[in-house]
């Protein structure tokens, strides 16, 4: 059984120079190996020679959502005043733990912004595209608008239970029942469909 990873801060001595060599990030500083990382501490040992320690990070880091940045996103809660979703991907990147995120009814639609109804434009459970406008802070969560064409509900389910249909920009259908639902149905770019 592998020994338990050692973890390390940037500046945490590590060892004398006399025992070990600096290797990837770590530096050497009054005869004493530094780390120049925070990440798990490694010894590599070849033949005869003093043992390499290096300090090396989590391979693949958390991808957060930025402003400006295209996100998928699904409904779990609707209000009049806004719906709130889970960040599920950073452009075609899926996350590795969802972040919360709300949109307001101002940010639903670019025009008649007054006249937007939250319960006509999603669902729980809808897929949406958005884009995050503000990244909001410990308490609260990131700000998304849907106010562009290309932005919207991209996938749909009808009380049936069957993936609806877009048949304007404002409404889908149920295939099977052909009952039409609200909502605000974003036009799909080719760089966004999977084949």
């Amino acid at each position: 059984m592998a020994p338990p990873a050692r973890y390390c801060i940037p500046g945490e001595r590590l060892c004398s120079t006399e025992e070990a060599t600096a290797g990837s990030g770590t530096y050497t500083r009054h005869g004493f190996i530094f780390s120049s990382l925070a990440g798990c501490l490694e010894r590599k040992s070849e033949d005869n020679e003093l043992p390499v320690v290096s300090v090396v990070r989590d391979s693949e880091s958390q991808l957060l959502p930025n402003v400006g940045a295209v996100v998928t996103c699904k409904v779990c809660s609707i209000n009049s005043r806004f719906a709130k979703v889970h960040i599920l991907y950073v452009g075609s990147t899926p996350l590795k733990s969802t972040f919360r995120g709300t949109i307001r009814r101002e940010d639903i639609r670019a025009t008649e912004k007054d006249k937007v109804e939250v319960y006509k434009s999603f669902r729980p459970s809808d897929i949406v595209l958005a884009k995050v406008i503000s990244l909001g802070d410990a308490q609260s969560n990131y700000l998304l608008s849907t106010a562009e064409n290309e932005l919207g509900v991209v996938v749909a389910r009808s009380e049936a239970g069957v993936q609806m249909v877009p048949i304007s920009w404002c409404e889908m259908q149920c295939p099977r029942t052909h009952t039409k639902e609200f909502r605000k149905v974003a036009r799909v770019q080719p760089q966004f469909l999977q084949t």
